[in-house]
């Protein structure tokens, strides 16, 4: 039989292997994998996490059906290489995806050739295959390996055009390193941006931007990195942000919603996107302004309070717990004027302008409020967690989120009739 080289379009005769050779080989693909996978990760590093993660088995079983498919041509030339074909083209779409060129895969798939070559040659051995044989095995073997590259470089190409990216993509790696979460000695950071030419700063600034919108990379200034293939794409500005830098970054991201995370080190610099994605939630929740490029810098005290929901809660909980106990619409109007008299320390006519509502009734609710936290509000620690509590609730409440769901009821303002009977006449 013949074995035939096969490309998207038609197959080409490439020489003749014996149909028994597949029948030789078959009891030698496990040991043939595992040797193929070992020596790929010894060789290509970054692999190793690739055989080990989540989509470890797919991986795998893109090798075992780009063996097996070579195998059943030998068996059956007109065997479909369908499966085989998608297989390779998403090994070249993920390189893509994950911001790498195509040199990794390639070397791998060299690797997969050597290894199967010499594994051919003990077989040969065993069996006495003539040297013609392996000559024209060995043949055959390099065009199909010319083939899944090239199957594989459709898939990187299609998604690279799909990103709008250049198919040298080193800079957005160098992006995913500099975020990966992981220390990164800076020489190898230099390494990756000598390669991808861009100049290694001391600061950046990450730009999170919204899902839904994507600036055009040709309006951005050409030191900017961006991923756009991540769920939530993003950018990383060199060196801090300044006036000229948010001039052309509004220009670029013009129809785009988008939040400037804080300048940082560059090893920070993670820091820097979770802050600016941190932002943009708050933004779209209505707990700061949305307009369309955020500054975190500008809602630091919201990114803070508001940074762990969760433990807001808690905190709540625990120190605004003496109000437990009271209706909703009670506990709102005690909260309301708990958190004002603690920020401005002012005077219960002071508070109750704030409020709208009498100064006796803020002295009412103050007589309350000192029976219900009796001394917590005295000492220093326990008042400034109740302080950060009622500031966390309010910003929360400012958007729509009532603690606990109650209504916002004010009292009314106390007319002529109601004086002399104010602490009977003003509930809480």
């Amino acid at each position: 039989m013949t074995v035939t080289r096969q490309s998207p379009e038609q197959a080409e005769p490439l020489g003749p292997i014996p149909r028994e050779f597949a029948t030789i080989m078959r009891p030698e693909l496990p040991g043939l994998l595992k040797e193929m996978a070992a020596e790929i990760v010894a060789t290509i590093p970054e692999y190793g996490h690739l055989l080990e993660g989540p989509n470890a088995r797919v991986i795998k079983i893109g090798i075992e059906q780009s063996i097996a498919t070579f195998l059943d041509r030998v068996a059956a030339p007109t065997a479909t290489t369908a499966l085989r074909d998608d297989l390779c083209r998403r090994f070249g779409r993920f390189e893509a995806y994950e911001g790498r060129s195509l040199d990794n895969l390639q070397a791998a798939y060299r690797i997969g050739c050597q290894v199967a070559l010499r594994r051919v040659r003990i077989v040969g051995r065993r069996y006495s295959l003539s040297a013609s044989f392996m000559l024209t095995f060995a043949d055959a073997l390099f065009a199909y390996i010319g083939d899944l590259t090239e199957l594989s470089r459709e898939g990187y190409v299609q998604a690279m055009a799909e990103l709008g990216e250049e198919p040298d993509n080193r800079r957005r790696r160098l992006l995913r390193r500099i975020l990966g979460g992981t220390a990164v000695a800076r020489s190898a950071l230099a390494e990756l941006a000598e390669h991808a030419a861009w100049p290694l700063p001391q600061e950046v600034t990450l730009v999170a931007v919204a899902p839904d919108t994507r600036p055009a990379r040709t309006a951005l200034d050409k030191d900017v990195l961006v991923d756009f293939a991540d769920p939530e794409p993003h950018l990383l500005v060199p060196g801090p942000f300044t006036e000229e830098r948010r001039a052309s970054l509004s220009d670029a991201l013009h129809g785009c919603r988008a939040a400037v995370g804080l300048t940082t080190p560059l090893g920070e610099a993670a820091d820097s996107l979770r802050w600016a994605r941190h932002t943009l939630v708050l933004a779209d929740t209505g707990v700061i302004d949305d307009d369309p490029v955020t500054l975190s810098e500008d809602h630091l005290l919201p990114l803070w309070l508001l940074g762990d929901p969760a433990l807001v809660q808690q905190i709540a909980k625990k120190y605004l717990g003496p109000l437990v106990g009271l209706t909703a619409s009670q506990r709102a109007r005690l909260i309301d004027t708990l958190r004002i008299w603690l920020t401005t320390r002012g005077t219960a006519a002071q508070v109750a302008d704030q409020l709208g509502v009498h100064p006796q009734t803020v002295r009412y609710r103050i007589r309350i409020l000192d029976r219900a936290f009796g001394d917590q509000l005295a000492d220093p620690d326990a008042r400034f967690a109740t302080e950060i509590a009622l500031r966390a609730l309010y910003l929360r409440e400012h958007h729509g989120e009532m603690p606990d769901g109650g209504p916002h009821t004010e009292d009314r303002r106390p007319t002529r009739s109601d004086a002399g009977s104010t602490t009977a006449r003003y509930e809480a």
